[in-house]
């Protein structure tokens, strides 16, 4: 079966970017001699699903960031060509995460990583993640978008551990319960 895994992270108040998808308050936070743990973190996963918001920030970066095959989900884009710059790396897709879910297991994928506000929600709404590493930044930036949201029920969660870091950041890891 495959699973879903979540690597993010949040302002003290809850959001994964601004109301416009800035996400400077978090790059200028971030400490390149801290090691958040990421690389461990991708290291066993074989696929990455996101949401258009995710994908339109992370393809303003350049080189491409990702080394392993990215699903955009997005009914907007679901049927539009794919930049030449990141054809083969990325594919658009207007699917429910439990139809994504599906497609990746019959490509091989195994482990899923996660990300983007509305992708997470939806993943966890489905009951499609696992676990999920969440790094806190020290910053109130008042709003934003969020990275939870309604659920038709409690998510119950169990935690794995958590760290903090000189820089301030605290990284929690929670693996959600059945």
């Amino acid at each position: 079966m495959t699973t879903g895994h979540v690597f993010i992270a949040t302002s003290l108040d809850g959001y994964i970017a601004r109301p416009d998808g800035d996400i400077g308050w978090l790059l200028a936070r971030d400490d390149p001699n801290e090691d958040h743990g990421y690389d461990a973190f991708i290291a066993d996963k074989d696929a990455i699903v996101m949401g258009r918001g995710s994908y339109e920030k992370v393809a303003t970066f350049d080189p491409w960031p990702y080394d392993r095959p990215v699903l955009v989900l997005s009914r907007q884009l679901a049927g539009t060509p794919v930049p030449d710059r990141l054809r083969g790396k990325v594919r658009f897709a207007g699917l429910a995460p439990p139809e994504a879910m599906r497609v990746l297991e019959q490509e091989g994928a195994r482990r899923v990583y996660v990300d983007g506000g509305q992708v997470v929600q939806a993943f966890l709404r489905a009951g499609l993640v696992e676990d999920m590493v969440i790094t806190t930044v020290p910053v109130l930036i008042g709003s934003g978008r969020p990275l939870f949201g309604a659920l038709p029920a409690d998510r119950d969660l169990s935690l794995v551990a958590s760290r903090s870091f000189p820089s301030g950041l605290v990284q929690t890891t929670y693996r959600v319960l059945p």
